[in-house]
């Protein structure tokens, strides 16, 4: 992990908040999806195929792995993880379900939502806050990708308030990942409500999502912040040319 280096106390803290997760897997991942199934009753289009890409893709565990995705709702990462992955199969194979970075101020003002998504494999960051804290949160989903787990971002940084994915709102973060480890696979995931015009809390009660989910592997010529800006580019770009497929198919 050139350049990303964790300390002991920081990997333990980790290790034991990954532990502890696993441990209760059994017990949150199915009440997860039971709410946005039969709670929420969401259906999503295209589920399959996602899962049938989603298991090819990991079936070298050792091979970094990141999930880049558009960002309309604040459940996106819920419905995505769902999406690509039975609960059984997350809970048999916890590396596989996603690490993701919920904003602080929406998932963990209060301590028993601290607590929540502490255990749902959740590291929250501030928006737009400090940016050794954001840094922080960065070198943890490093050491998490290297170690065989699978990190869930959203380039953009924030849900679109355009309800489009904007190609110009490149940041490094994602691209800093990518570029510490060579052959890191890029999970691009469109997902949207049928109903879904801008961007909202979460999508309608009822609601038909359509996901679709290609793999690539960005590369670059360029080196250090140009380089990370560079594959954030990529990325961003091939999520645009599949919501233009998206809106096409409609």
């Amino acid at each position: 992990m050139s350049g990303f280096p964790l300390i002991a106390s920081e990997r333990r803290t980790l290790e034991f908040q990954r532990l502890v997760g696993r441990i209760l897997a059994p017990l949150w991942v199915p009440v997860c999806v039971g709410i946005m199934r039969f709670v929420f009753r969401w259906r999503i289009e295209g589920m399959q195929q996602a899962r049938r890409t989603y298991a090819h893709i990991r079936r070298d565990p050792t091979t970094p792995v990141v999930i880049c995705a558009n960002h309309l709702t604040m459940l996106d990462s819920g419905a995505i993880a769902w999406a690509l992955a039975s609960p059984w199969q997350h809970v048999t194979h916890y590396t596989s379900l996603p690490w993701n970075t919920p904003a602080r101020e929406n998932f963990a003002s209060t301590w028993w939502k601290q607590a929540l998504i502490w255990v749902m494999k959740s590291l929250p960051v501030e928006r737009g806050g400090d940016r050794r804290a954001v840094g922080a949160v960065l070198k943890r989903l490093v050491y998490l990708t290297g170690r065989g787990d699978v990190a869930l971002i959203f380039p953009e940084g924030g849900r679109s308030r355009t309800g489009r994915v904007n190609t110009q709102a490149v940041t490094y973060g994602i691209g800093r990942i990518v570029k510490t480890y060579p052959g890191c696979q890029v999970v691009c995931v469109y997902l949207r409500g049928a109903a879904q015009e801008t961007w909202t809390t979460r999508p309608a009660f009822g609601e038909t999502l359509r996901i679709s989910v290609e793999c690539f592997e960005p590369k670059t010529d360029k080196r250090g912040l140009r380089g990370s800006v560079d594959i954030s580019s990529q990325i961003l770009k091939r999520l645009d040319a599949m919501e233009r497929e998206h809106f096409d198919a409609r």
